[in-house]
């Protein structure tokens, strides 16, 4: 079976729907399927199976700056390839997103399912609302990757979703450990509001002087954010990181902070953490609770409160006990995530559309 995968946002910047394309596309591989992705690429593509579509332009998008391709010269190159290729089935990420997941919507040259990743609130779905209809009505099936994600598209689309979470590499590549001067917390994502970055920084003046804040990443508040923490040689700024640090840094670091305030659809980075065994402290928001239950895979505490996410921290890192219950909890809730899994479950959804049938009901459950 020939499967294309295709994706809104550069391959070659890191972002969760990007990491899950590409991971997924791995394990169908694995399992024999004919993957090939489909996206921007802002340099070269990660690996041969990716056919890039062009650069990608800064869009605002869900509070955050998405780098999308909707641009004329990376619709005709979409088009030219579904043309060629002969797909079996083709599955859009963020379908509706401007760009090379919307062309494949509307050119509609294979049955199309359609993944549902955004979360919270689309200003695009209720201005475009009949045309958005339009499009999305073009798919076979479709599947949200949270229960937010899930209640968005239904509330503003309409029609019916099935629940698949998304998934994590157990077996993914593993870089060499970073070496630590210090009890370290790790963090990485984009700078911006949403992200809490400012509220980690101020948790730090509420811990004590022997740790060290790696913090990953870049984005529109680093330079004030860099200027505050001008002083404090606790905190290190890696600046933009491949995926592959990310994943030495997760193994590395003796706590991963996520202290998120909203926005997040799911909290992939979340199991990549429990994957590399590293015990996780984030704040308590819907969509990360339901990837890693409070208190026993991950400590969660108030959004945009300093003092609650220092006092989590610091049982984090100061009470040996704690940490490796969160771990081993946490190690064996990634696994109910396994990106294999997740891929047992496409694949049943494409070998239904393949064959023009109904899809049969899920399998796939939590």
């Amino acid at each position: 079976m020939r499967v294309g995968l295709v994706c809104p946002y550069s391959l070659t910047i890191p972002g969760g729907v990007q990491g899950q394309v590409m991971g997924l596309a791995r394990s169908l591989r694995r399992m024999g399927v004919e993957a090939r992705v489909l996206a921007p690429c802002d340099g070269p593509p990660p690996d041969e199976s990716v056919t890039p579509l062009g650069n990608s332009l800064p869009t605002a998008a869900n509070g955050s700056i998405a780098p999308l391709a909707p641009d004329p010269p990376a619709q005709f190159r979409t088009i030219q390839v579904l043309r060629n290729e002969h797909f079996d089935v083709l599955h859009l990420h963020e379908p509706l997103a401007p760009g090379p997941t919307n062309t494949a919507a509307v050119f509609k040259s294979a049955p199309l399912l359609g993944t549902f990743h955004r979360a919270g609130h689309s200003t695009s779905y209720e201005v475009l609302g009949p045309l958005v209809r339009w499009v999305v009505n073009r798919l076979d099936h479709r599947c949200a990757v949270s229960q937010d994600a899930k209640d968005l598209a239904m509330q503003q689309l309409g029609g019916s979703y099935e629940l698949v979470f998304n998934g994590v590499e157990l077996q993914s590549p593993l870089g060499e450990l970073v070496e630590t001067v210090a009890p370290t917390i790790f963090f990485v994502g984009r700078h911006e509001p949403r992200k809490g970055l400012e509220h980690l920084i101020g948790a730090l003046d509420h811990l004590p002087s022997n740790l060290q804040l790696w913090v990953g990443g870049e984005g529109p508040e680093t330079a004030r954010l860099k200027a505050k923490t001008a002083n404090d040689q606790r905190v290190v700024w890696l600046g933009q990181i491949s995926d592959a640090e990310k994943q030495a840094r997760l193994r590395s670091a003796d706590v991963f902070c996520a202290p998120s305030l909203y926005g997040e659809s799911f909290g992939v980075v979340l199991l990549e953490a429990m994957a590399a065994r590293t015990p996780i402290v984030a704040s308590h928001l819907g969509a990360y609770a339901v990837v890693a239950r409070p208190g026993q895979d991950a400590l969660l505490a108030k959004p945009a409160d300093p003092v609650a996410l220092a006092a989590a921290l610091n049982q984090v890192l100061f009470d040996a006990a704690a940490a490796k219950d969160l771990v081993e909890s946490g190690w064996q809730r990634a696994a109910e995530f396994s990106m294999d899994n997740l891929a047992a479950r496409y694949v049943e959804i494409y070998t239904d559309l393949a064959a023009r049938r109904t899809v049969r009901s899920a399998q796939y459950s939590r």
